[in-house]
């Protein structure tokens, strides 16, 4: 997990230092499209002025982007750093200490669990690359990118604290199973919280949300947030199945990355831009004029 964020946090200030300009930052005012852009139906604006979908600003997101990145650079080198455990310690671990909610999830730590889940996890990282397929998202790509950076970072701000504050043993420091050099090493103090379950779903409920945002008559969007949904659990399950976190280390995880991934582009989504299910339209019956409200159902 280490390595990911080391490359994300080059590519984020890369973004600062080539593309954080005004223009891709979307600082100018008015914030407009070309009325030739895929996006007219969508969101159309008045006398033909087309909004983008979501605004940047970069006296406020630059800052927020930086404290996240720079926390979480620093606090890794931390978290996978700590002191190994002595063997009295770990012997002197019992699982009556945990809580109720918690005990039943002890297990051995399982090398090939571990494997599969950092596959997913590997895989769901370069998302971002996606935004490249579709004409709309294209360009926009260095914003969505620098978004998406943004929401990661946030997370990562977040996970890198509760690690860094937190000092709790993995479920499989708990088992007689598991080999000793595995609970007695630093990493086995990292269970709270689940930091790839929440990094995934930040990054698979990001995309969802984008995909809705500039597809918002689309049918399929459920399915997109259905399809990060079951990569997400997925993560979960593979990450208890691993012995790495307890159940209240993953539901933390899912809640954190989740709201993170889709509040992230939901309060940077442009108010210019108008719900394709409500509009304000002129009236007149001949005698009286005026404007109606339309919501569809």
């Amino acid at each position: 997990m280490k390595h990911i964020l080391c490359c994300a946090l080059f590519v984020g200030f890369s973004f600062l230092f080539l593309c954080a300009q005004p223009d891709s930052l979307n600082v100018a005012e008015p914030d407009v499209i070309s009325v030739n852009d895929s996006r007219i139906k969508s969101f159309p604006g008045k006398n033909g002025i087309i909004y983008p979908v979501y605004k940047l600003r970069s006296g406020r997101d630059i800052p927020v982007f930086l404290a996240g990145a720079g926390w979480s650079g620093y606090a890794f080198t931390k978290i996978y750093s700590k002191d190994r455990s002595s063997e009295s310690e770990i012997f002197s671990l019992n699982k009556r200490d945990i809580n109720g909610f918690d005990r039943w999830a002890v297990r051995p730590h399982s090398e090939k669990v571990s494997k599969t889940s950092n596959y997913i996890f590997h895989g769901a990282m370069p998302l971002p690359f996606l935004f490249l397929a579709f004409t709309d998202t294209r360009k926009d790509f260095f914003k969505l990118s620098f978004l998406y950076l943004e929401a990661m970072s946030i997370t990562g701000l977040l996970y890198t604290s509760s690690v860094y504050f937190t000092d709790r043993f993995r479920p499989y420091a708990y088992s007689e199973e598991t080999p000793i050099a595995w609970r007695t090493r630093g990493g086995a103090k990292n269970s709270f919280y689940a930091g790839h379950v929440a990094l995934a779903a930040t990054s698979t409920f990001f995309m969802a949300k984008v995909y809705a945002d500039y597809n918002p008559d689309s049918r399929i969007k459920w399915l997109v947030y259905g399809l990060a949904g079951a990569v997400t659990g997925t993560m979960a399950y593979l990450r208890h199945r691993g012995g790495f976190h307890f159940p209240s280390d993953i539901i933390l995880g899912v809640v954190q990355g989740t709201l993170t991934g889709i509040l992230v582009p939901h309060f940077h989504k442009n108010k210019l831009i108008k719900d394709p299910d409500l509009s304000l339209l002129p009236y007149s019956n001949g005698q009286e004029n005026g404007l109606a409200l339309v919501y569809k159902f």
